[in-house]
């Protein structure tokens, strides 16, 4: 009896010494565990008389009975107590000023090309989009780019292999369309494109925006009229563009195409340099060998190609002077861009 006592008493102590359920369980487990203090006892009861075991053994479930019920009763009021400070830790001061969530938007070359995709598809025009590695076929072979043209040089062009490469345009959509689909044709073709080019106006990865028709009796004139839509709906209603003499191997004749200054009207200032016009794009009629190049009856079909650069276009519209800008991901220069 005055054994079993002791134990009682250390058990009250292990148990009181317990700051959190983790080590009250422990000190429970001291005791009334498998191999805990009571367990011991009870494993005595070879040692002890045939006679005095029937005695022995209701004095040790005695002591485990009043070792269960104090640990039970340590164990809820140890509950109540890290349940007291669990909800002091969660309080929520009403009086305390809140926290605003910022609101996103939208990156500004992701509107700008959004608001593309919109215009021209409204003019019938359906999205393509191809694979950014592409093979040399396909991005200069098919569209009548000399094997001696600048453009396919190591210096101008991300090559992977002998073979494949890093597309430099999105044009090389034209060619994997057309062979898929016959005339009449009405593509867009969004996508990025690589260059090795680095300056205050050009990235080595910019996105581009690929335009082409294919029909019976399509002119250079159809294609103004469409690019004046198009100036008309992304930067001003009194936009107007021209058309400038230029060269491109797959289009002829090829033209580079102004858009008259939608900040000053077309009157010269900063932006324009003075002349009242901006170049925006490249475009031409489809030469004859790329319509060749893909099955396509040149004597029958013609057609117009324009491609422009998406950073470009932003830069123009939202007067962002730096092209590193777009791909800083700078919150205060994102932030401007909230409808």
């Amino acid at each position: 009896m005055d054994e079993n006592e002791k134990i009682v008493e250390e058990a009250v102590e292990a148990a009181s010494k317990a700051e959190d359920s983790k080590e009250l369980y422990e000190a429970k487990m001291q005791f009334l565990g498998r191999s805990g203090t009571v367990t011991a006892l009870m494993k005595r009861m070879k040692e002890i008389a045939q006679e005095l075991r029937p005695a022995f053994g209701k004095q040790v479930n005695a002591l485990r009975q009043r070792l269960e019920t104090m640990f039970s009763e340590r164990e809820e009021r140890m509950k109540e107590q890290e349940m007291a400070k669990k909800l002091a830790a969660e309080t929520v001061d009403v009086t305390m000023p809140g926290k605003r969530a910022k609101e996103g938007t939208l990156h500004p070359v992701t509107r700008v090309k959004n608001e593309l995709i919109g215009i021209f598809a409204g003019m019938g025009f359906e999205v393509f989009e191809g694979p950014e590695i592409e093979n040399d076929y396909y991005n200069f072979t098919a569209l009548n780019t000399p094997a001696d043209h600048p453009a396919r040089d190591m210096q101008d062009t991300f090559y992977l292999t002998d073979e494949f490469l890093l597309r430099t345009q999105t044009s090389a959509g034209q060619i994997r369309l057309m062979e898929k689909k016959k005339p009449p044709i009405k593509m867009l073709s969004p996508g990025r494109v690589f260059r090795s080019d680095d300056d205050a106006t050009h990235s080595p990865m910019f996105h581009q925006m690929e335009g082409l028709v294919v029909d019976k009796g399509i002119t250079l004139c159809d294609l103004q009229g469409m690019l004046d839509e198009f100036a008309r709906t992304m930067f001003s209603q009194t936009s107007k563009t021209r058309l400038r003499p230029s060269y491109f191997p797959f289009t002829e004749p090829s033209v580079e195409v102004d858009v008259s200054c939608h900040v000053c009207g077309g009157k010269g200032c900063p932006l324009c340099k003075g002349t009242g016009w901006i170049e925006v794009l490249g475009a031409g009629m489809v030469n004859r060998r790329v319509l060749e190049n893909c099955g396509v009856d040149p004597d029958e079909y013609t057609g117009f190609a324009f491609g422009m650069g998406v950073e470009r276009i932003a830069m123009l519209k939202y007067g962002i002077n730096n092209i590193k800008l777009l791909t800083e991901n700078d919150v205060r220069f994102l932030g401007q861009f909230k409808d």
